[in-house]
């Protein structure tokens, strides 16, 4: 993730990784790619964390894998210079890793490598709460209770279509924002999220009070929509009054009169807890037969030389 979104994304997927392990004791490493271009306080943050570099991965003994996003700087994610990293950690990957989730642009930059599926530029950026049906039983969405509201926040998306004839198969899916998680079937499961099954509730919210900040300072050519299905609607009507105002008066100053809204959507527990608590399930039956494995076979050649 970039500097700005370090901290809260970690604490995102804390809390998701703790609403979905019930009893589990669940260890948690830190790595990051080197090409991601950091500021002072996003060193810091990493050295203070703990964080270690993706070359150290294959020596790690993980059990599981989450490789996150962050904002792509070209259209052309091969030419981020994050790219020979990122896709050396795609091949470990595949050969000797672990059961993997890409989330958002991880999960672009993935299907990318592995099948040549390029991302397709939207109209209009993807951004919203966006209700999802279960596309098709499968253990990790078996426990799943549709409709399920998913956060989006991307300008690209891989299509169905160009999934499922790489052999990807669809689990989730909505009218509005089309594929969300998507799984391909290897030596380990991995699972791909197009939208953010870590966000908190007023993620969103702050997403647009950045995009604004960026449209007022003139770091952004774009005026941004409000998200979609988020704002109740007199909070919206407030919104819509302020992006009128910034359309008419752009200047960075008036972000001091953003509307000052705090009614977030109310949400318990992480929608997409039930799919990682599925795949921490998957992975401790994993572990528990390569355990077994090595006595089974000891036992068997035992009773044949009996």
């Amino acid at each position: 993730m970039p500097d700005a979104a370090l901290e809260r994304t970690e604490r995102q997927f804390f809390h998701l990784l703790g609403a979905a392990a019930n009893d589990l004791l669940v260890r948690v490493n830190f790595f990051s790619l080197s090409g991601i271009p950091r500021g002072d306080a996003g060193d810091a943050h990493l050295r203070r964390s703990g964080y270690r570099s993706t070359r150290e991965l294959a020596n790690a003994e993980l059990d599981a894998l989450i490789v996150t996003g962050t904002e792509p700087r070209l259209p052309d994610l091969r030419l981020e210079p994050y790219w020979p990293e990122l896709a050396r950690l795609f091949d470990w990957v595949a050969g000797d890793g672990p059961s993997t989730v890409f989330s958002c642009l991880a999960a672009h930059a993935a299907v990318l490598h592995y099948d040549g599926i390029a991302r397709q530029r939207l109209p209009e950026k993807r951004f919203g709460l966006f209700n999802h049906v279960v596309a098709g039983h499968d253990y990790f969405t078996a426990k799943l209770t549709p409709p399920l509201p998913v956060a989006h926040s991307r300008w690209h998306e891989v299509g169905e279509a160009a999934l499922a004839s790489s052999g990807y198969r669809i689990l989730t899916w909505s009218p509005q924002a089309g594929v969300d998680l998507f799984v391909k079937r290897q030596r380990n499961d991995l699972l791909f999220w197009q939208g953010h099954p870590e966000y908190d509730p007023g993620t969103l919210g702050r997403e647009y009070h950045r995009d604004i900040r960026r449209y007022l300072s003139g770091e952004s050519e774009i005026l941004p929509a409000l998200p979609a299905n988020y704002f109740a609607p007199a909070e919206a009507a407030q919104l819509e009054l302020f992006r009128a105002s910034a359309e008419f008066d752009r200047r960075e100053s008036l972000i001091a009169e953003f509307p000052n809204i705090r009614r977030r959507p109310d949400s318990s527990q992480p929608v997409a807890a039930p799919v990682f608590r599925a795949w921490l399930g998957q992975i401790v039956e994993t572990k528990r037969r390569r355990r077994t494995r090595p006595r089974a076979a000891a036992l068997s050649a035992l009773a044949k030389a009996s």
